[in-house]
């Protein structure tokens, strides 16, 4: 996409009023942030805007309320973070998006913040309303669309507001795009996808379009054991998606066609519950009473095998039940051989989604990657293909 309008230095920004859309639905519990990721990653973006003297007007929602005002869904937890944490000033608006927004908009001096309440208590905004979008857009004026993450939806802070406002992607958006074509177009060989997950039907197209562009595709999580069965493994107790046969059908011959090598688990750690004690096996020892809850000391090898022979690397999805440190290993471990990798033999590395980052959120790995996405569905319908509207209306 080399016609993006993206955001440039060069821009003059200095007592410019700078509509910035950014994804902070991060998880809150009881009024308090509990995972505050997502607004650690736009930090230093909003901090140079304030250095450069921009008035600094941020839309963001949290949660799904439905075009209703939701007490728990506000932004006041991260408005209370931001005053903390920004280099400049901030203020909160409640209210309606009229006047006295583009008043409280105006009003601003250089380098001050103005946090709008959660978008999503407007019906409008979910509803990509024309008028609400053109009010938006009296806000600023630029707009930057440093939200990624929600740029698969239609909605009017993503997408009818670059009607009417000059329209920039941000940094954080580009990195995005960027990353997503070096596992598609601007790919270095041979690439390695490593998908997890628990559903085999919501990432059939993901998979579908990866198998056309990577090497090999490993699949490790509840979803292998779809595959395994697929292939006549007893799965006993484990998780599994009724109809799942022809999708995994569908998936092998378009592996075959493309020349794209399938790996599944060679063996597994397993249990009779979520709670209970670890027991090794091979795949063929699994019984009708056991739950495969991660991925064996075999198929990690084969993993490290794999990764190490790679020059890309794509991975979504936790290897086991995670959030049982019993069965934590098998993600661990291949966040490890990425990381390790991604140093010492500059692969190119690139992890996602919501779960993925959980697992390995207290490890040093996470750091070690060249990108981290915490873009979530915009980044596998990206990967399915698709263009996503609010990156389409940015485009020259």
């Amino acid at each position: 996409m080399s016609n993006l309008k993206i955001f440039s230095e060069d821009l003059k920004v200095s007592n410019k009023r700078i509509i910035v859309r950014l994804d902070l639905n991060v998880p809150i519990n009881n009024f308090k942030i509990e995972d505050n990721t997502r607004i650690k990653i736009i930090e230093p973006f909003i901090n140079k805007l304030i250095e450069k003297k921009a008035k600094i007007i941020i839309i963001s929602h949290l949660g799904r309320p439905k075009g209703k005002i939701v007490k728990e869904m506000s932004l006041k937890p991260i408005y209370d973070y931001l005053r903390k944490n920004l280099l400049g000033n901030i203020s909160f608006y409640q209210g309606e998006i009229n006047n006295d927004a583009v008043n409280a908009s105006k009003n601003l001096t250089p380098g001050e913040v103005l946090l709008i309440e959660n978008i999503r208590f407007f019906k409008e905004e979910e509803n990509d309303d024309e008028n609400f979008a053109k009010n938006l857009s009296k806000l600023g004026d630029f707009y930057i669309n440093e939200a990624f993450s929600c740029s698969h939806r239609k909605q009017a802070s993503l997408h009818k507001i670059t009607k009417y406002i000059d329209s920039y992607g941000g940094p954080l958006l580009e990195k995005e795009i960027q990353s997503i074509n070096l596992i598609l177009k601007n790919k270095k060989e041979p690439v390695t996808s490593i998908i997890g997950g628990s559903k085999v039907s919501t990432k059939i197209n993901v998979l579908l379009n990866l198998i056309q562009n990577v090497n090999n595709l490993i699949i490790v999580g509840a979803m292998a054991n779809n595959f395994l069965k697929f292939k006549g493994f007893n799965v006993g107790l484990s998780l599994l998606e009724k109809g799942a046969e022809k999708i995994i059908n569908d998936i092998y011959a378009v592996a075959e066609k493309n020349n794209c090598n399938i790996i599944i688990p060679v063996d597994c750690i397993v249990s009779n519950n979520l709670n209970g004690s670890p027991k090794h096996k091979s795949i063929n020892e699994i019984i009708s009473e056991d739950m495969v809850l991660d991925i064996g000391k075999k198929t990690v090898d084969l993993i490290n095998k794999t990764v190490e022979n790679s020059k890309t690397v794509f991975w979504n999805g936790p290897a086991g039940y995670f959030e049982n440190k019993n069965f934590s290993n098998g993600t661990i471990a291949i966040a490890k051989k990425i990381g390790e990798n991604t140093q010492s033999k500059s692969l190119i590395s690139i992890v996602g989604g919501g779960d993925t980052l959980a697992a390995i959120k207290n490890t040093d790995y996470q750091k070690l990657f060249t990108h981290l996405s915490t873009a979530g569905g915009a980044f596998l319908e990206s990967l399915e293909g698709k263009q996503l509207p609010g990156v389409k209306v940015l485009t020259n």
